[in-house]
């Protein structure tokens, strides 16, 4: 038995975080026990546990999931803490030690805001040295810098992380890092180096090409070094105007433009530096996680275009910068301009709009590893120019930069295809998951859109662990929201967007910080949140009160179904689904997620007012959008998705609906017509309702606009357009038009939750129990997803055998259980490990065509022949598209009923998603029953394969 994973609100050793009342999680692996009997927590101020703070003792209601500790914090301080864990069966193990360290908590700070006596677009480097004389115990750096900066202690960069103090709304909060610098301060004569660049504060940055200095003109730096001695006194090496600056090498730098270093520019030149007051009410312990260097990747290939440019192939679209080595004569300049794509293979980068995304370089004649300092580029290939001679492709390095977040989920299927979307959807991840989650992270934008933040959001907290990055992220969310009465800005932070208030995207306010309770069951967000959760809705409300309490949402401006495809309005990016039914949905789903925080939190009043909202709203929306036998108003793809995922529809009515959602999808030849709003939902919808083959055969599409088609174009990332790249190669727009664009690979969620069957519980949230309901189909020989759940290790695997029997490998993690739900299924003739499952003494139940398992922690085989069949052959009741696409059926089809071939185009292109038998008695087409038996016999025979 083994505890691994222990965090501190939700962070491995955090460093000056901002920790309010410290959780504390853990995982126990490595065990054959069942469940959890008890628990120990200590902690203390000293690695030997001499000075014991905290002590749990044994005690049988610790939770994994989140222990708080009661205890007050004191400022700078460093508190280490250990678990240990009895077992059902006897089992117990002790934890390594793990620590965390609080920031300066509100006491007050020994140095003042300092700016360089230069002008204020000369990039600085701020100077201090100082001597030590003593033997050192401990340092700390407490610093924040404006716009970013990098501090170097005696030459070496202190720590490891970049883009420091990160993208929040500075005009409500500013962020302070805290360095361990015990190991970089030395006796006798020390040096301290502040590199400052633009940034988000102060360079150019924003929509529409963004403007300058939004938060602030002028650099400037605030630092603490905080030197503690072996004999008890210490030390303050604070910035006043005692510091000194000089000119940096760098001379330009923009979170859109790039970077320009001049290394043939010395100086020892010094100048003053000036006190300035901008306060000290807004500086906060830092929520950000780090920003830092992932992962790095080799380039595959140099290639020279027909322009004859040089192109570094990166081959993944990817986020950071390159670093590479110079050997070049003295006074050479370097450019490096940054790109998606190429276009009759040369450089292209039009859809970057206003954004240079480059960086230049001028050499010094010295070899020195280079690379920006105050940037980062949304990229696969960089051209390279001002290099003579061959370029050695072992001298540049992709550096991945996003947040320091753990990977904790991967999916993999017997379709390749399927396998890359997954990994294209968590690349852009990676990519936009830099301290803000991005909407793109290579134009001129670059900003946290609150819409692909929320729909992402689910599929994001399954990849990776997202809690304590969304939890900075509903910060500043809240902050601004308090500055626009509840309204939720479009983007957060919201920089000079002072607009916002649209449904989807407004409603982050409430959906996220649900997910993160769902998915880690740590209630702490909902309590941080649940004022910006409620004034949200109240935001809808007043407009609604305002337009006569309708409870429906029919006012102020919205999105739509963005990017969706059946636009009345040609060009508009805002699809046909009625804008007012989409605010109207969320309006209820929102108060709906506001009562149910409100129940967790144990706020009775609270949840009795939004869920009597809620009931209002929905019956305001049944009465405006459905009729008496359930059917819907309106017949868009989105529409339907929304009712059902949102569960607007009578539940008598499902059926109706999800059927007319099949109906609808059939006449649309089977493709995509949803945008940010449907896509998200509409596999789950479908899967859920009865209609699980034809969301496999939405994912499975290889034709615009599906989600397969980008990776058959070499995708890889998620595109923001279903059509972003056109079938000839040429990119289809340049106003709008991102090759790394998370939202639409929200389709993960389904491969976790319904492919896979992965789906967390309300009732018991953070994986402490789920419902285990994988749900196969006849395309694909196998599917298995693994997830590092909050709980520990989830294993979820499938396989259709070629006798038609079904496999099902599982794993259940220590004290977790499962509702496993096996599809099509008699108990009597189910297998589990080996044995018949009636013979043994798991519970289960038979339910509808499926049977019921509740499962313990542990690892489970189950097998049997499907009531069922999962092999598939060709027949009349597929669709005229599909039959047509396969040559052996298209053989029969000439030999034998060449009706069906001769087929006007016009006419397959009308009905071509519906069937032989549903066509069938139209003026251009009639077949007797007797031919559809022939047709199907000889279909019968042919397996369907994609």
């Amino acid at each position: 038995m083994k505890i691994t994973k222990m965090k501190t609100n939700h962070i491995k050793n955090p460093l000056g975080f901002c920790l309010g009342k410290p959780k504390l999680t853990f995982v126990v692996t490595d065990t054959t026990a069942i469940k959890q009997e008890a628990a120990q927590i200590e902690v203390a101020l000293d690695e030997n546990f001499d000075q014991i703070i905290f002590d749990s003792g044994k005690d049988e209601n610790i939770d994994s999931l989140g222990v708080e500790l009661e205890i007050e914090l004191k400022p700078c301080t460093r508190y280490f803490w250990k678990v240990k864990v009895w077992a059902d069966n006897g089992e117990s193990a002790s934890s390594d030690i793990q620590w965390f360290e609080t920031g300066k908590m509100g006491e007050a700070w020994s140095g003042s805001w300092i700016t360089p006596e230069l002008d204020k677009d000369v990039h600085t480097v701020m100077l201090k040295a100082f001597k030590v004389e003593k033997e050192i115990k401990a340092a700390r750096a407490y610093v924040c810098g404006l716009g970013l900066y990098e501090i170097m202690i005696n030459g070496a960069k202190a720590g490891n992380e970049y883009l420091t103090p990160n993208c929040n709304a500075y005009d409500k909060w500013l962020q302070y890092q805290t360095y361990d610098i015990t190991d970089s301060i030395k006796n006798g004569q020390n040096n301290i180096e502040v590199i400052l660049g633009n940034g988000w504060y102060k360079g150019r940055f924003g929509f529409d090409g963004g403007a300058k200095e939004i938060f602030g003109d002028k650099f400037a730096l605030l630092c603490d070094i905080v030197i503690n001695f072996t004999d008890g006194t210490s030390s303050v090496i604070k910035t006043d105007n005692s510091w000194k600056c000089r000119e940096s090498q760098i001379k330009f730098s923009g979170i859109y433009d790039g970077e320009f270093q001049d290394a043939l520019f010395k100086t020892e030149k010094t100048h003053e530096v000036k006190e300035i007051n901008l306060g000290f009410d807004k500086l906060k312990e830092r929520l950000s996680l780090p920003v830092v260097i992932k992962e790095e990747i080799k380039p595959i290939e140099i290639i020279k275009t027909p322009l004859g440019e040089t192109i570094l192939d990166m081959g993944q679209n990817m986020v950071g910068w390159i670093k590479f080595i110079t050997k070049v004569p003295k006074g050479t300049e370097i450019l490096l301009q940054y790109g998606e794509l190429l276009q009759d293979g040369n450089f292209y980068r039009d859809n970057l709009r206003t954004a240079k995304a480059e960086f230049k370089y001028i050499a010094d004649g010295e070899v020195r590893e280079v690379r920006p300092y105050f940037t980062y580029y949304g990229f696969r290939y960089v051209k390279i120019s001002g290099l003579s001679g061959d370029i050695n492709i072992d001298d540049f390095t992709g550096c991945v930069l996003y947040s320091d977040m753990e990977t904790t989920g991967h999916i993999e299927t017997s379709n390749l295809l399927v396998n890359k979307l997954f990994n294209n959807a968590l690349w852009s991840q990676k990519g936009n998951f830099l301290d803000v989650p991005t909407d793109c992270p290579q134009r001129d934008e670059k900003m946290g859109w609150t819409g692909d933040a929320q729909v992402f959001s689910g599929t994001a907290a399954f990849n990776m662990d997202t809690y304590a990055f969304f939890t900075k992220y509903a910060y500043d969310l809240n902050a601004e929201q308090k500055a626009y009465d509840g309204m939720v800005p479009m983007v957060v932070p919201s920089i000079n967007m002072t607009n916002g208030g649209s449904s989807a995207w407004g409603d982050a306010a409430t959906i996220i910080p649900w997910n993160m309770y769902l998915y880690y069951g740590d209630k702490t967000i909902l309590e941080n949140q649940f004022d910006s959760m409620r004034s949200w809705v109240d935001y809808i409300r007043r407009a609604d009160d305002e337009n006569g309490s309708q409870r429906l949402w029919t006012t102020g401006f919205h999105f739509g179904d963005w990017l969706g495809l059946d636009m009345e309005t040609p060009g508009s990016p805002k699809g046909g689904t009625e804008e007012s039914f989409i605010a109207s949905a969320y309006y209820y789903y929102s108060s709906m997620l506001v009562t149910k925080a409100a129940k967790v939190l144990g706020k009775e009043e609270e949840a009795k007012k939004y869920e009597a909202l809620a009931n209002e709203v929905l019956e305001a929306i049944r009465d405006e959008y459905f009729t008496k036998k359930g059917r819907l108003a309106l017949k868009n793809q989105t529409a339907y998705v929304v009712a059902l995922f949102m569960d607007l529809v009578p539940e008598e009515h499902k059926k109706r609906v999800a059927n007319d959602l099949a109906l609808r999808l059939s006449r649309d030849k089977g493709y995509l017509k949803t945008g940010f709003v449907g896509s998200p939902y509409i596999c789950r919808a479908l899967s859920e309702n009865g209609y699980n083959e034809i969301a496999y055969k939405l994912l499975l599409n290889k034709e615009c606009p599906s989600w397969l088609y980008p990776v058959t174009m070499g995708a890889t990332t998620i595109w923001e357009r279903w059509d972003s790249v056109l079938p000839d190669g040429k990119i289809s727009g340049t106003g709008m038009n991102s090759l790394n664009h998370y939202a639409y690979g929200s389709i993960a969620e389904w491969m976790y939750r319904n492919m896979c069957g992965i789906n967390p519980v309300e009732k018991k949230p953070g994986f402490r129990h789920i419902k285990l309901s994988p749900m196969p189909d006849y395309r694909f020989k196998y599917a298995k997803a693994v997830f590092d759940s909050p709980v520990g290790l989830y294993e979820s695997g499938w396989n259709l055998n070629e006798d038609g029997t079904l496999e099902f490998k599982l794993t259940i993690p220590f004290n977790a259980t499962a509702t496993l739900v096996l599809p099509n299924a008699n108990i009597e003739d189910i297998y589990v490990n080996g044995n018949l499952l009636k013979d043994t003494k798991l519970k289960a139940e038979k339910s509808n065509k499926d049977v019921c398992v509740e499962l313990l922690s542990g690892k489970y085989e189950f097998k049997y022949m499907p009531t069922q069949a999962y092999i598939k052959y060709y027949s009349t009741n597929m669709s005229l598209l599909e039959l047509l696409a396969n040559n052996e059926v298209k053989e029969i089809f000439e030999k034998n009923f060449k009706a069906i071939t001769m087929l006007p185009p016009g006419i397959i292109d009308e009905c071509g998603g519906l069937s032989i038998r549903e066509i069938n008695g139209a003026p251009f087409f009639n077949v007797s029953e007797e031919e559809l038996t022939s047709i199907d016999k000889m279909l019968g025979k042919i397996k369907v394969t994609i």
